[in-house]
């Protein structure tokens, strides 16, 4: 096994969180391994800029605090998560509406009733250690009353406990025809669980699979959400920096590739034994023509900082109405102060699909509803959009498509398992099993039944 500057074990083209977790099981192994990236850093989509002290996400995925990988996968080393407070605010109707915790029945009761049984003199509740949100009264609206509370918590608790494989086993259908959950009200499903699933797709019609919309589900009622504690290029980071020195290489342009042999802009022509395309779906499909590409879910994130934070602390804040561009929003400042300057104030917000033309003043526009706040004076720090931001994965889907394409020669990436940060690093991890399979070397001991539990 040997890796020296003109020639390694393996090739990895792409730094993206797929390629560095196959890069760990197999330096893990004793390959050599030569991580090829055209970018000037590693990380692919998870890309975070700073900017004057504010850490800016170009795609900033949530993730759930349930997923083994964030915690087993080698090379991550358990990273620092910043977690959102329980439950979601729903805006609709002109109002917003706090669930409280849905992965607790108790919780969720505990706050009805406490909300019910508060003299209408009563100044508003505070939350999370946030401003003050007025709470919302009456039968109408995404979630009515004690009962209807606790039926949505006790479907989630139910739905945690199901395995995965009986999930995938369920008839498939789009995510926008299936009941998701059973036993709850229409008006529950379509003001809470879709727009919630519509912000941890990508996906604003809901053509994903029902059966990975049922996982998704599943894992939010097990560990709720969270994001990396400085950004989300912490993930890549972590993982690149505990690889050996000189294993990843920026700034390297392929130009051709085969199974013995990377030709590069930069370095001329590097030797292999296998080769793992670990690039975007596109890329991929250029460098290996013939190969699958899937539909994409565009997305476009942007970033403003306020004068003052608004009011709904470190919640995340859905729009059950559709009555704006913006799926999802959050003080970001408050859910992970490292991502700005001691003092200032950061609102990061997701449109998903194709964004309106007048951009800014509309997102702005649908934050004043949304917030409840003016937001004539809130300054745009970035917008980044993303065509090819998140891989359809419509019906039928399979959540495990093959990495390996033949002897030598394998594809990995959140494309080929389900189009999330756990299915990119399951899918690198499967790449690099195979690499090994083929090659007659035992994988390294990983300690992973979690890992495979989730899978």
């Amino acid at each position: 096994m040997r890796s020296t500057a003109h020639h390694a074990d393996v090739v990895i083209i792409g730094a993206g969180i797929a390629g560095l977790s196959a890069a760990h099981l197999l330096t893990r192994a004793g390959l050599g391994v030569s991580v090829l990236e055209a970018a000037s850093r590693v990380g692919g989509r998870l890309v975070t800029d700073d900017l004057d002290g504010f850490r800016l996400d170009h795609l900033g995925p949530l993730l759930c605090g349930s997923w083994p990988e964030l915690a087993g996968a080698p090379g991550l080393g358990g990273p620092k998560l910043a977690g959102f407070a329980p439950g979601v605010l729903v805006h609709s109707e002109g109002r917003r509406h706090l669930t409280a915790d849905l992965r607790s029945a108790r919780g969720a009761l505990k706050a009805v009733r406490s909300r019910t049984s508060a003299p209408h003199s009563s100044p508003p509740r505070t939350y999370g250690g946030g401003p003050r949100i007025a709470p919302r009264g009456g039968r109408s609206g995404v979630v009515t009353g004690a009962i209807d509370r606790a039926r949505l918590s006790a479907a989630l608790s139910r739905l945690a406990a199901v395995p995965a494989a009986r999930i995938l086993a369920r008839p498939e259908r789009t995510a926008a025809d299936s009941p998701l959950v059973g036993g709850l009200p229409a008006r529950t499903v379509d003001g809470v669980l879709r727009p919630l699933l519509s912000a941890l797709l990508g996906d604003p019609a809901l053509t994903t699979s029902s059966r990975y919309a049922e996982l998704v589900l599943r894992d939010y009622a097990r560990g709720g959400l969270c994001v990396p504690a400085g950004g989300s290029a912490a993930l890549p980071d972590l993982l690149a920096a505990a690889l050996p020195p000189g294993t990843v290489r920026t700034g390297v342009h392929v130009t051709a590739a085969d199974i013995t042999s990377v030709r590069t802009k930069e370095h001329g022509e590097l030797g292999c034994r296998s080769l793992l395309l670990a690039t975007g779906a596109g890329a991929a499909a250029e460098l290996l023509p013939g190969l699958r590409l899937p539909a994409f879910h565009p997305v476009t994130v942007l970033h403003h900082t306020a004068p003052a934070p608004p009011p709904t602390g470190g919640s995340l804040v859905l729009d059950a109405d559709r009555s704006g561009p913006v799926a999802h929003t959050a003080v970001m400042s408050e859910v992970d102060p490292s991502r700005a300057p001691a003092g200032r104030t950061l609102i990061t917000s997701t449109v998903l699909g194709t964004p309106p033309p007048d951009l800014d003043r509309s997102v702005r526009g649908h934050l004043a509803a949304l917030y409840g706040t003016p937001t004539h004076d809130w300054e745009l720090l970035a917008a980044h959009h993303d065509p090819e931001a998140v891989p359809a994965m419509e019906a039928p889907h399979d959540p495990r498509r093959p990495v390996r394409v033949l002897a030598g020669l394998y594809v990995c990436g959140d494309h080929r398992d389900t189009s999330t940060v756990q299915g990119a690093l399951q899918s690198g991890r499967r790449a690099a099993r195979a690499i090994l399979a083929d090659l007659g070397l035992p994988a390294a001991h990983e300690g992973d039944a979690r890992l495979a539990e989730a899978a």
